[in-house]
């Protein structure tokens, strides 16, 4: 073999070993966007701003701890060691529209956007019982099915405006929303119009959300819905006892004799206060998915250096 050949056969040698040494030092010596896991550092104090509407104000709440917002701050407390301050700008009866308008006016909400780490929400749920309190009560389905898309449609475009706003503010922060329950589920579990059209809201409301990332749909719609009732069986003997005594049909007079009485729900998750939001145990369990949910998408909780 000649002497030009092994000096080829030398030099390729020593480039696999390079190559090879090189590639052993990024393994051991990982960069910096490798190694970004390693880098972040836990932040001592976390901004949770939470905005919306009764929901978020802690509406039903018997032990006036601030529904949600005052037990997640525990929670990520507890879990993460550092001090979590909360900021709430929920307000009951808000639709997104009023939502949106509250945050174009007011300083307030805008400044805590702006320094928030966290933002949560909750909406929506106004909007879409403001198109079924017109047709819920139509003995129409087909009816009820073409009032409540036209109103989706309408409440996409609310929902669009108010999310660009938030993330005018603050186009960073990681975003958890909240999907809406079916209140009245354990009543009229066998008259799925208000199922079905709960379920169609949260689809415009989980497509949307994805568009505006870092963000996180939170679905807690079969959780307060159901209730206690968490087996198929259980919600079948609901189904078969609403037979019996609603007919298929839900009437305005029912449902507002259900929001009236003050000392018993069917279900253990919706305040007797109006049968209808959350009771303390509701929020507890809405605090449970939103923590899940946090844990998953904890990047607010850290800094990168």
């Amino acid at each position: 073999m000649s002497k030009k050949v092994w000096r080829w056969l030398l030099l390729i040698v020593a480039l696999i070993a390079i190559g090879g040494g090189a590639a052993w030092y990024l393994r051991g010596e990982p960069s910096l966007v490798a190694n970004q896991e390693q880098q972040r550092i836990l932040k001592k104090k976390i901004l949770l701003v939470a905005l919306g509407d009764s929901l978020t104000h802690g509406q039903g709440d018997e032990k006036k701890q601030g529904g949600y917002v005052g037990q997640i701050k525990t929670r990520l407390e507890d879990k993460y060691g550092n001090q979590v301050t909360t900021e709430n700008f929920g307000v009951t009866g808000d639709r997104s529209d009023q939502i949106k308008a509250r945050l174009d006016s007011q300083r307030e909400i805008q400044t805590g956007l702006k320094s928030a780490d966290v933002i949560v929400m909750t909406v929506g749920g106004n909007d879409l019982m403001q198109t079924l309190e017109k047709a819920a009560f139509s003995t129409s389905s087909v009816t009820v099915e073409k009032d409540v898309n036209a109103a989706g449609k309408l409440y996409q475009t609310k929902l669009t405006a108010l999310f660009k706003d938030v993330r005018k503010y603050n186009p960073n922060a990681q975003l958890f929303v909240f999907s809406i329950y079916n209140p009245f589920y354990t009543y009229f579990p066998n008259v799925t119009v208000i199922s079905k059209s709960v379920a169609k809201w949260n689809q415009l409301t989980k497509r949307l959300v994805a568009k505006y990332q870092p963000a996180t749909f939170v679905d807690i719609n079969h959780t307060l819905s159901y209730g206690q009732y968490t087996t198929r069986a259980a919600r079948q003997q609901l189904v078969s006892q609403a037979k019996k005594s609603n007919n298929d049909q839900i009437t305005q007079a029912a449902v507002l004799a259900i929001m009236n009485n003050k000392d018993h729900n069917l279900n253990n998750y919706i305040s007797t206060s109006d049968n209808f939001h959350p009771n303390h145990l509701g929020y507890t369990k809405m605090t449970e998915k939103l923590f899940d949910a946090m844990v998953k998408n904890n990047n607010f909780e850290y800094q990168t250096r």
